[in-house]
């Protein structure tokens, strides 16, 4: 773990705890590191490929036939768990084996529907392992509360299984290191481990971002982000009934704070996680407010967010959010040069204006095709031993500058990356009392 620290801006030391502001969680304070914060992507991702052809040798590595299908154990069937199971089941690769879930009813809706047998359901926060143990299959798919991804996703890694993961991939500065190291051990172990960002699976983003990269629009100047839509997570009255219920909790874990990030990274990393793509760099530092002025408690999350990101060469980007309220809604990013803007919009159109125009188009339901674009390129890495996991390092960025801007919102103050990484918060969820 400490290479995994040191290449994401973070020192070797032993942390000690100091108090914040939030009761839910602790602040885990570092020395500060002997390096520059901050990480090569591309650096990054060459050493993880080299390791993985390096480590194991290649009779370890299972191959597959033609049309055989890769049997998948589900971590997490609620809502979207379903849903995502499904379009699995609908690419015809896939057989779902197993899946487990906090709460037993809905690993039994998934299980009915799928046709998961009784033994290979589980239940309870250590169902997941009861599942790689029992019933290892070759891939997880995991789409729990993002409070539990980080050591999930490591379990996963662990068992010798291939990872398709939910963004965000962590809540906090150490679940976003797990996630960067299991990545990187995937890599080495040659296995597949893919995080789903609908927009980068996208070809009219990719080919737009392609050009701004080319020069299309010459240097970068400025840019904006935005995440505007109206009351997602409503779910204040159920857990109003019993907000100190911890099942409850899970169950309505959109709006806690801590089992979800905040709103800035469980939702609002659509637009920001773009804008780290076309910038390919993290941010230096942010200066942030927000807060909670319609939402009513027992939702602790922020229900909106502004935040200035600098970039390397002093390039600001105004971030914008707001969770609440009707008339309007975007997912946006717009990023300008002296030769044109691009402008990305996640339920409208791509395009860049201006002296080398790209006219794109629209995107669509992206929110599906997106999802579905990257169970196919899973499909296809596991079974052609593609192992590079290109898709881990940007997601563990752009979650960075997500908590990045929460803390500076948090703090009404301005926060610097390698301050950030320095201080490495750690959130907790007290899961005393609930069933293993």
């Amino acid at each position: 773990m400490s290479g995994i620290r040191e290449r994401f801006g973070v020192g070797i030391s032993q942390p000690t705890n100091t108090p914040i502001q939030s009761h839910e969680v602790q602040n885990e304070s570092t020395t500060p590191p002997t390096a520059e914060a901050g990480f090569d992507r591309r650096g990054f991702l060459a050493g993880s490929v080299a390791l993985g052809l390096m480590v194991m040798p290649s009779g370890v590595v299972r191959s597959y036939a033609a049309n055989e299908k890769v049997t998948l154990g589900m971590i997490g069937c609620g809502g979207r768990g379903r849903w995502i199971a499904d379009l699995f089941s609908k690419h015809g690769g896939y057989q779902i084996v197993a899946a487990t879930d906090y709460f037993q009813d809905r690993v039994d809706a998934l299980g009915d529907k799928f046709g998961v047998p009784a033994e290979n359901r589980f239940a309870g926060l250590k169902g997941h392992h009861r599942l790689l143990e029992t019933k290892k299959p070759d891939a997880v798919v995991i789409e729990t509360p993002s409070y539990f991804h980080p050591e999930q996703a490591q379990a996963g890694v662990d068992a010798g299984c291939h990872v398709f993961l939910a963004k965000p991939v962590a809540v906090d500065v150490p679940g976003c290191l797990t996630i960067a190291a299991a990545g990187k051990k995937a890599s080495e172990n040659k296995l597949c481990f893919l995080v789903d960002f609908q927009t980068r699976a996208n070809p009219l983003y990719q080919e737009a971002v392609r050009r701004v990269h080319a020069g299309d629009i010459g240097p970068i100047a400025s840019g904006e982000a935005v995440y505007y839509c109206g009351a997602t997570w409503a779910a204040e009255q159920i857990l109003a009934k019993d907000p100190t219920n911890k099942e409850l909790q899970l169950r309505c874990w959109g709006i806690s704070r801590v089992l979800s990030g905040d709103v800035i990274t469980e939702q609002n990393i659509h637009a920001l996680d773009v804008a780290t793509w076309i910038l390919d760099a993290h941010p230096l530092k942010a200066y942030g407010t927000g807060g909670r002025k319609v939402r009513p408690e027992p939702n602790t999350c922020f229900d909106h967010f502004a935040v200035v990101f600098y970039f390397p060469n002093d390039v600001p980007v105004i971030f914008s959010s707001k969770q609440y309220g009707a008339g309007y809604d975007d997912i946006g990013c717009r990023m300008f040069g002296p030769d044109g803007t691009i402008d990305t919009h996640y339920f409208g159109s791509v395009s860049i204006q201006g002296k080398k125009p790209f006219p794109g188009g629209p995107v669509g339901n992206l929110y599906t095709t997106g999802a579905e674009a990257n169970i196919a390129t899973f499909y296809e890495s596991i079974t052609r031993g593609d192992y590079s996991n290109p898709t881990v390092v940007p997601s563990v960025r752009s979650n960075l500058m997500t908590i990045l801007g929460r803390t500076a919102a948090y703090r009404r103050a301005e926060v610097t990356w390698d301050q950030m990484m320095r201080t490495a918060e750690k959130w907790e969820f007290d899961t005393r009392g609930l069933k293993e």
